[in-house]
């Protein structure tokens, strides 16, 4: 979905003068002194910027601006004044260019919350009529806590929620991905979990989607966990993916604080778009560490682990990778090898492989295919064990 908007900083924070009053104490409060509600005319669209986070939503649908007169919660949209630069810098746009920012700028943001432990602990919330930007991609809240080595927030002055043309709210979960009309066989899945943020997860996905592709599969990629934004699905379809879905196509803005049974029907329906796209594999990256409590909640249940071809492990050190890997083995899971920052130093990977007695493969070997003959294996291991499974 493309917009276009004013470059102008001064004309955008005239128009955010027009929408609503000064901020007011309380959301409520706010809420209490804006207008019932005002129109969002193709004119002022053209100076909203609509963020990654809100890439399935039709611009059509952005009609009327009214009152955030309940707290906010995760999926909901509102209109925001840009009223203070912080860590984020720029918004990545719904066609994936970044935009750079300027005091006044009006942005479509949708709250919800966020799990970074190098940047950003966030809750879907406001204070005193307005929120602090989570990410790039468009993600709203309130900071909790945050990195040292971060700087403060970008400041965000919510100006109402966003509705349709009757009036009603819009809420991403609404603009999910509907089921495909016909059902297709599984495609294998190989998951690429790693030990922290940062620790090359991505990149090893991306790897394995090369490698893949170099020897005739076809691939999907999926990113099931994390905040939105959309550098890993657009490095995905760099990568040479058919397709490349994430969370946001499920409906949500991010999964932190997902039950589990949510975690479990994204993976279904974003696995059965990835199969009706012509995908017989999936590489799919589950964000953050092993310590992550979505995480965790996934790798420990059997209706999720039962699915899943083969693991790839993405460490940032020998330490962390043996770590990891016990962990893997005390929940039964057995990667075929560690990848990820460890693989930057050759005597890491030594220290690494030595630790784990699973072998340490570059980024450069997996483009190359060096796993995909343990990738084909464990599918056949799984066809077999599928076959002897009884019918349920």
């Amino acid at each position: 979905m493309a917009t276009t908007w004013y470059d102008d900083a001064a004309d955008a924070r005239d128009l955010a003068e027009t929408l609503v009053p000064p901020p007011a104490s309380s959301t409520i409060e706010l809420a209490a002194r804006s207008v019932d509600s005002a129109a969002l005319t193709e004119a002022v669209l053209r100076t909203v910027r609509i963020p990654y986070a809100l890439r399935r939503v039709p611009l059509a649908s952005f009609s009327r601006l009214v009152p955030l007169t309940e707290a906010p919660r995760a999926g909901d949209i509102v209109l925001a004044s840009l009223q203070k630069v912080g860590k984020n810098t720029r918004l990545e746009l719904s066609n994936g260019r970044p935009s750079a920012f300027q005091i006044g700028d009006l942005l479509a943001v949708v709250f919800g919350n966020r799990y970074a432990t190098m940047q950003f602990e966030g809750y879907a919330r406001a204070r005193n009529g307005g929120c602090d930007l989570l990410s790039m991609g468009g993600l709203c809240g309130i900071v909790e806590s945050k990195h040292d080595s971060v700087a403060e927030s970008t400041k965000l002055r919510i100006l109402g929620a966003v509705a349709d043309a009757n009036g009603d709210r819009l809420r991403l979960a609404d603009h999910r991905l509907p089921r495909p009309l016909h059902r297709r066989p599984r495609p294998n899945i190989a998951v690429v979990c790693g030990t922290s943020m940062d620790a090359g997860k991505t990149y090893t996905a991306t790897s394995l989607i090369r490698g893949l592709r170099r020897h005739g599969a076809e691939v999907a990629g999926i990113k099931l966990t994390g905040t939105a934004a959309g550098r890993d699905t657009w490095g995905m379809l760099d990568a040479g993916a058919r397709v490349a879905l994430d969370f946001v196509d499920g409906g949500l803005p991010s999964t932190y604080r997902s039950s589990l049974q949510e975690l479990l029907a994204l993976e279904e329906l974003l696995v059965e778009h990835a199969a009706s796209e012509g995908a017989d594999w999936v590489v799919m990256e589950i964000a953050d560490g092993l310590l992550q409590s979505e995480t965790s909640a996934l790798l420990t249940c059997p209706e999720f682990t039962k699915r899943v071809t083969a693991w790839v492990f993405a460490a940032g050190d020998a330490m962390s990778a043996e770590s990891g890997v016990r962990r893997l083995r005390e929940w039964n899971l057995e990667p075929c090898a560690v990848s990820g920052r460890v693989t930057m130093s050759p005597l890491a990977m030594r220290e690494a492989e030595a630790a784990t007695q699973v072998r340490c493969v570059t980024a450069r070997e997996i483009q190359a295919g060096e796993l995909t003959g343990a990738l084909m294996t464990a599918a056949r291991t799984a066809d077999r064990e599928a076959v002897r499974e009884p019918a349920a």
